[in-house]
C-alpha cells in the first residue's frame, strides 16, 4: 500500500524570495500542503484499495468515490493535488515571459500574455474568500477559471496547468491582506520552463 506524499520542494526554502519569503513558504509546504496530505491518506485508509488510484483520477471522477470520504477526497486530495502543481510551476529566478508552444497557445486563446496575467490576476484578485485562480485545458483550448476552497479542475473535465493559490496562507505573513501585492509577486516566481512541461504533458 502506496500512501500519498508531500513531494519535496525542488529548490531551497528561501530560492522564492523576495517575491515568497522563506517563512511563508516553509509553514505554506511543510505544514498546510503536510496537513491535505495526511487528510487525504487518513480518508483513503478506509477504502485502501483507492491507494492504487492517482489522485488526478481520484479527483476526475468524485462520483465514483464512496460517499463516506467523498467530500475529504475532494478537499484534502484537492489540496495535496493543487499543491504538488503550484510548488512546480514555481522557481528561482523565474519569471519573464513563457516561450515555444505554450507561449503560442496563449497568443491564440488569450490575443498576448499581458492579457492572460489581466485575466488570471482579476480572477484572483476577486475570488471571493479562499480559493484558486488557474490557467487549464478545456480540451485543446487554454481558459482562465476559479474555484474555492481546494477545488480542482480536474473535477469539472479540465486540466490545470498553473495555480495561483489565494488562500492567506499563501501569502498573509509577507503581504497581509495586500492581495494583490502577492498577486503582482506570484508572476516574478512562475518558472515557465516548468509550466510548459506541464502544458505539454497534458495537451
Amino acid at each position: 500500500m502506496n500512501k500519498f506524499i508531500t513531494p519535496q520542494l525542488p529548490y531551497a526554502y528561501d530560492a522564492l524570495e523576495p517575491y515568497l519569503d522563506k517563512e511563508t513558504v516553509v509553514l505554506h509546504h511543510d505544514k498546510h500542503h503536510e496537513t491535505y496530505t495526511q487528510k487525504l491518506n487518513m480518508a483513503i485508509e478506509k477504502h485502501p484499495g483507492l491507494f492504487e488510484t492517482p489522485v488526478e483520477k481520484l479527483l476526475s471522477d468524485l462520483d465514483a468515490i464512496p460517499e463516506d470520504i467523498r467530500l475529504a477526497v475532494r478537499n484534502a486530495g484537492g489540496g495535496h493535488y493543487n499543491h504538488n502543481l503550484y510548488w512546480m510551476a514555481l522557481g528561482p529566478k523565474a519569471g519573464g515571459e513563457p516561450t515555444g508552444e505554450l507561449l503560442a497557445a496563449i497568443m491564440r486563446d488569450f490575443g498576448s500574455f499581458e492579457k492572460l496575467k489581466e485575466l488570471m490576476s482579476e480572477a484572483a484578485l476577486n475570488l471571493f474568500g479562499s480559493g484558486w485562480a488557474w490557467l487549464s485545458l478545456n480540451g485543446q483550448k487554454l481558459v482562465v477559471e476559479k474555484t474555492v476552497n481546494q477545488d480542482s479542475p480536474l473535477s469539472i473535465g479540465h486540466t490545470p496547468v498553473l495555480g495561483l493559490d489565494v488562500w492567506e496562507h499563501a501569502y498573509y505573513l509577507k503581504y497581509r491582506n495586500v492581495r494583490a501585492d502577492y498577486i503582482k509577486a506570484f508572476w516574478q516566481a512562475v518558472n515557465w520552463v516548468a509550466v510548459e512541461a506541464s502544458y505539454m504533458a497534458t495537451k
